[in-house]
């Protein structure tokens, strides 16, 4: 178009998606557990920050933004689940895999990830996977440094105490 230098103004949203795509999937898988609904999740963040993208990119990168909506979204959508969940006294038969009994760390991590409530999870995934200090957790998620100082603790804790028997299990966790 005329008037547009490829230098010039703020990186446009086709751009940015190409981007960072990959570490915001990565981010919501580890926030949802769930790989379909990590794409979900992601979509929708980019389809919120979309409609107001020219005042989101005025302010700077609009990462911390995105990363954001990706946390309170995904906080409720959890808030929202919880009312829609019937609860059975049957449970479906699955077959169980041979190799069920070895899961590996990772997975082990996961499913003790997936145990958090929706807030404290997003703030150990922040704090300890996406590497942010107090001050930008807090203002990804929308809470004093203070709050997240709490979550981050409690959720460390509770992560070790799911995770203590498996220690004792062998040394693949220790590595």
């Amino acid at each position: 178009m005329d008037g547009e230098d490829a230098g010039a103004g703020p990186e446009p949203f086709p751009d940015f998606v190409a981007r960072r795509q990959e570490p915001l999937l990565r981010l919501a898988f580890l926030l949802t557990g769930d790989r379909g609904h990590a794409e979900d999740l992601v979509q929708t963040a980019l389809m919120k920050t979309y409609r107001h993208w020219d005042r989101i990119t005025r302010r700077g990168d609009p990462t911390a933004y995105v990363r954001r909506a990706l946390v309170t979204t995904h906080t409720s959508w959890r808030r929202r689940a919880w009312h829609r969940e019937q609860p059975t006294d049957r449970l479906p038969d699955v077959p169980v895999a041979e190799a069920a009994d070895r899961v590996d760390a990772g997975e082990e991590l996961r499913r003790a990830l997936g145990g958090l409530p929706p807030r404290m999870r997003a703030t150990v995934v922040l704090r300890y996977y996406e590497d942010l200090s107090e001050l930008q957790t807090a203002q990804a998620m929308g809470c004093s440094e203070s709050t997240v100082n709490t979550q981050a603790a409690r959720g460390l804790a509770r992560l070790r105490a799911a995770l203590a028997p498996d220690v004792a299990r062998g040394p693949e966790l220790t590595r």
